[in-house]
């Protein structure tokens, strides 16, 4: 593999970093790690082959800051940059930053990550390719009357959603015609001051939906495969927090027409590198909600569903090598869980940065902790709380849960608290043992309904 790139410049940090470098080492490609002056004993940082601080701790002047990661890329040599997930990741202003310095941008092309990056832009164009969408309105709505058009034409519940939304900001229900012009208010407010673009559409809000994605790649020569599907359905105010590969509520027909679907809009719109097309499911239907067009938080899962280290394809397309291999070749295995732990109170989700005093991940077969924790590191207070990815494989859905349930007794994170006991509710509890959750289902399950 060496030769593929002469060095990979990492703009991450956390786990994701650690797992991009991990991957470019197995491959024999120097990495370059990038920290703020608040990571600088991180241990992407200490497990680096070189680093370069970028910045003071707030992201918008480290991780954030296309020039500083660009000058670090052009001083250290190296001649591609990984975005991981988050930060730059779906900039498409900084994916043509790197195009244009000479360097390679290991992701998918910037046309496709602005495209994608409007939901109103994404829909558009997947509704071309034959891909079936949750009924709404066909762009923008800028005046309230459109909004109440919609709403009567397609019922209510409505959700009214960001345009540039991510994270559940701007995206607002109103589940009457009185309250829609607050929601239509207030989502356009919150849009506005988070992502800088007011713009909202309008679509029909399900009141029971399965949150679907699936995770696809493509090369330069128009091949697209799909590595199955995730079930990211256990959310709260829209931020996932488990995950599983495959889903227990598709059948083979729904898996089958649904990774038919989109590899073949895919291919039709030339998309190269990762993404990850994201549903809605609902009485045996799927409705496209977004698309990727990173590697996700989640890929862990699908990894120990495939046996594929989806980052190293990424590294393989970007560098202009063909997948070399067709959806027939690719094997799916047993059933994979995947747990987001937190460093949040477990009962009120308030952050909790501070001294890890002590730290033990679970083993044994079958289980993956993603993490860059370690006794002694301060999980500083300026980015995401995620701190560690807890991952399980077994060859049923009940034996995974099993070794899920064991692997979060057996985890120790001392010092800080961490969303540790929810996950072991969450798995002890006989309605997520049985499948039967939706995406509203955690946020009754917290708040004891």
């Amino acid at each position: 593999m060496a030769g593929l790139f002469q060095k990979v410049l990492i703009a991450n940090r956390g786990e994701i970093a650690l797992r991009i470098q991990r991957a470019c080492r197995d491959m024999g490609i120097p990495s370059v790690a990038v920290h703020s002056t608040a990571d600088a004993q991180a241990m992407h940082v200490r497990l680096a082959d070189e680093s370069v601080c970028i910045g003071p701790p707030a992201a918008r002047e480290s991780y954030l800051n296309a020039a500083s990661i660009l000058s670090a890329a052009i001083v250290t040599g190296a001649d591609a940059i990984h975005p991981g997930y988050g930060f730059l990741a779906e900039n498409a202003e900084f994916a043509e930053m790197v195009e244009a310095h000479g360097l390679t941008f290991i992701g998918p092309s910037p046309a496709h990550i602005r495209m994608m990056g409007d939901k109103i832009a994404a829909k558009a164009a997947m509704a071309t390719l034959g891909v079936p969408l949750v009924p709404g309105s066909d762009g923008e709505v800028t005046r309230i009357e459109q909004a109440r058009a919609v709403a009567a034409r397609i019922g209510y519940p409505v959700l009214i959603k960001a345009a540039a939304g991510g994270g559940g900001r701007g995206m607002k229900v109103a589940h009457d015609a009185e309250g829609l012009e607050e929601a239509w208010r207030v989502a356009r407010a919150e849009a506005r001051a988070a992502f800088g673009n007011e713009a909202v559409y309008v679509e029909k809000y399900l009141d029971r939906p399965r949150h679907i994605e699936l995770q696809v790649f493509a090369d330069a020569t128009g091949n697209v495969v799909h590595f199955g599907e995730r079930d990211c359905s256990l959310q709260r105010r829209h931020q996932k927090l488990l995950e599983e590969a495959g889903s227990p509520a598709l059948t083979a027909e729904a898996r089958a027409r649904l990774g038919t679907t989109a590899t073949a809009a895919l291919a039709r719109l030339g998309y190269r590198n990762a993404g990850t097309l994201e549903f809605l499911y609902q009485d045996g239907q799927f409705a496209f909600i977004e698309m990727n067009t990173r590697l996700q938080v989640e890929h862990p899962v699908t990894e120990m569903l495939c046996g594929i280290d989806l980052v190293r394809e990424q590294i393989r397309i970007a560098a202009g090598e063909t997948l070399g291999y067709g959806q027939e070749d690719i094997a799916f295995s047993g059933h994979a869980i995947e747990c987001r732990i937190n460093a949040e109170d477990p009962e009120n989700f308030t952050p909790t940065p501070g001294l890890v005093e002590a730290y033990h991940a679970p083993g044994g077969l079958g289980v993956r902790v993603d993490s860059a924790l370690y006794a002694g590191y301060k999980v500083p207070p300026f980015y995401d709380s995620l701190v560690a990815k807890l991952i399980v494989h077994g060859p049923t859905r009940a034996q995974a849960i099993a070794r899920l349930a064991r692997s979060l007794a057996e985890f120790a994170v001392i010092g800080i608290k961490t969303t540790l006991p929810l996950h072991q509710r969450i798995v002890a509890d006989q309605r997520f043992q049985a499948g039967d959750y939706d995406i509203h289902w955690l946020e009754r399950f917290v708040a004891g309904t």
